[in-house]
């Protein structure tokens, strides 16, 4: 497999700039010899949530914990995490476990964590267990322009 074709197609037609890099190592503190040091709160985790209304896709850094109490409160919704089942019945042309967290292509509201803008770089699953997209922190802040923010989550 390759990019996950909505998220390529949407990338390409925006003039979005990005790389696609072989998936980072299970350890996030191993050094990589292209891009150094990478470190989880560089890596966008999205996580699938839903309640009764919708699904929501929250977007924390890696290296974080979702604070689901607290985005329910702010919400006021009773959102839970959602199953494997539900995830790739709803990011379609993904691997498993290869979700991007680009959840308006699929139709789902998204919610980002403003953390991830502001780093050097940002790295997030392609759609493909093997490949990843790297691109600045301005460069996803515009991919994500369309997701909400607010602050879901707290370090580990």
């Amino acid at each position: 497999m390759s990019v996950a074709p909505t998220l390529q197609e949407y990338l390409d037609s925006n003039d979005l700039e990005y790389e696609v890099v072989e998936h980072l190592p299970k350890k996030l503190n191993q050094v990589n010899p292209e891009t150094g040091v990478i470190t989880g709160d560089r890596v966008a985790k999205p996580v699938l949530l839903g309640d009764d209304d919708s699904y929501l896709l929250a977007v924390l850094p890696y290296s974080h914990r979702l604070d689901i109490d607290r985005l329910n409160q702010a919400m006021a919704r009773s959102l839970v995490i959602m199953n494997q089942n539900e995830l790739e019945a709803t990011f379609t042309d993904c691997d498993r476990n290869a979700v991007p967290p680009t959840g308006h292509l699929y139709g789902v509201d998204t919610l980002v964590d403003p953390s991830l803008f502001h780093k050097e770089e940002v790295f997030f699953e392609s759609g493909d267990t093997k490949l990843m997209i790297r691109m600045t922190g301005v460069e996803f802040k515009k991919l994500l322009a369309q997701a909400h923010v607010h602050s879901i989550s707290h370090h580990l």
